[in-house]
This record gives C-alpha cells, sequence and structure tokens, in this order.
C-alpha cells in the first residue's frame, strides 16, 4: 500500500467511505465530506488523533455552489489522495421514478465526479512531482457498470461512465506521478441498498465495507480496475454473453428485487 499524506474522501460518513477513513493509516490527514454534519462531526472525534487533525465540509455533491466550496477545501488541505466515492441510486423503471431522483444520480455519480476529478488532479500532479512522490485517485465504480442493468439503469449507466472514466485517464496519465484505480465493489454491508430502494437491506455473500476499502488501498498502484471478493467476480459473465441476452437476464433477475 502506498503511503499518502492527506486524503480527500466523499461519501465518508458510512459504507465504503467510511471503510477508507479508518483502513488509511493513522498518519494520513483526512478531509471528510458527507451531506449529514453531525454523522460527520462524531467520525471526525472517532478518527482524530493529537497528530493527526481530521477536518470535515458538509455538502451535498449534487450541487455546483458544494462542489466549489469542497474543491477550495481540497486544495488548501493539500491533498494526495482523492477517493470519490459519494454515490447514489433508485430501484425501479426510469418512467416510474421521480426525475428528481434520476437526475441526482447524474449529478452525483457523474457529474461531481469529473469537476472534482478535474479540478483536484492538476494540483495533486504538481504537488506529487515537486515532493517526488506519487498522487492516488480511487472512483468507487460498481460490478453494476459491466452490463446494462434494467430498473438500475441510470445507476448503472453512471457507474459505466465511472469505469470507462477512470481507465482512460490512467491511459492518459501514464507518465505522471499519480495512480488511478476503478473500484468495483458487488453486493456490500452497507446502508445503500435501502436508500435505493432494495426491499431487503441484507444481500447474500455482501462484503465488509473495510475489507472492500482495504483492497481498494491495495491494489492503487498496482492495477487499473479492482473488482472488490471473489463473489463480485461473477459480474464479469456478462461480457462474455450476447449483449441483449445478459441484458435480458439481468432484467428478469432485478424484478424481484423491485418493490410492488
Amino acid at each position: 500500500m502506498r503511503h499518502y499524506q492527506r486524503a480527500l474522501i466523499t461519501g465518508a460518513t458510512s459504507g465504503i467511505g467510511a471503510g477508507f477513513a479508518s483502513e488509511l493509516p493513522g498518519d494520513t490527514r483526512l478531509l471528510l465530506t458527507g451531506r449529514d454534519e453531525t454523522r460527520l462531526g462524531a467520525q471526525a472525534q472517532e478518527l482524530a488523533r493529537p497528530d493527526r487533525p481530521v477536518a470535515t465540509i458538509a455538502a451535498d455533491l449534487t450541487q455546483a455552489e458544494a462542489i466549489e466550496r469542497l474543491v477550495a477545501a481540497a486544495d488548501d488541505f493539500e491533498i494526495d489522495l482523492l477517493i470519490n466515492n459519494a454515490g447514489s441510486g433508485r430501484l425501479g423503471a426510469v418512467i416510474d421514478n421521480a426525475v428528481e431522483d434520476e437526475l441526482a444520480t447524474v449529478q452525483l455519480n457523474v457529474v461531481a465526479v469529473v469537476a472534482l476529478t478535474r479540478r483536484l488532479l492538476p494540483g495533486m500532479i504538481e504537488r506529487a512531482a515537486r515532493a517526488g512522490r506519487r498522487a492516488g485517485l480511487i472512483i468507487v465504480s460498481s460490478t453494476a457498470a459491466f452490463a446494462p442493468v434494467p430498473y438500475f439503469a441510470t445507476y448503472a449507466a453512471s457507474k459505466s461512465f465511472d469505469l470507462h472514466f477512470a481507465e482512460a485517464l490512467a491511459e492518459e496519465l501514464r507518465g505522471q506521478p499519480v495512480d488511478v484505480l476503478a473500484l468495483c465493489p458487488g453486493a456490500t454491508q452497507t446502508a445503500f441498498g435501502p436508500r435505493a430502494g432494495y426491499r431487503s437491506a441484507r444481500f447474500p455473500g455482501a462484503a465488509d465495507p473495510r475489507n472492500v476499502a482495504r483492497g481498494a488501498l491495495s491494489a492503487l498502484g498496482c492495477q487499473t480496475v479492482h473488482v472488490a471478493g471473489s463473489l463480485s467476480q461473477a459480474a464479469l459473465a456478462p461480457m462474455v454473453l450476447p449483449r441483449r441476452v445478459a441484458t435480458g437476464l439481468i432484467g428478469r433477475a432485478m424484478r424481484l428485487f423491485v418493490a410492488r
């Protein structure tokens, strides 16, 4: 695992984001963001040490103004690791879901990721080159990125964007002092499922978020795409099937999760 001095984690108050905050070394200074100021404060108290301050900024990253505030804070913090973890999605047919929910998914999973990455990477690379170190970028995608997912269409499409964006960035930045990783977790023990509309909060074989985060930190600098967990390797199966067949099979499976 590479060592980083200052990290920004979006969506840090729960799930995989909280896992990253816990799994980074104790001397890595943290800038944590999420929408719940109270939870951020409690998390900062838990993680802070006398020699490791933890800064927080409450922000709704579906809003342009919040992104601007976070960029300014991250530049002042002089981060060398950016973890784009915040994400949202809504289970159900696109035409049945609220327009606001579908647009918020794109704003958070795509627009905020591009905005933060584009605004913060140049400074990260410049500081890394000056110090003779390497910076790091993790974009949290999903195993849903590998195929169209009916009844989770916008979420899966947004995560496909994240995957392709990270892979392309890794190639563009080859030779620069920065490592790029697309993390593709499958079912994980987080609050994402209930928020997205799944009828059950528990999934058989769901991964521990700290294990997912630990695996991603170990993979950063060694590979470009990391599919978390052996069970999640099944997500690659649609890649060997005709696309129409894979979409139909996934759609039939997803109907079981849609609340009636």
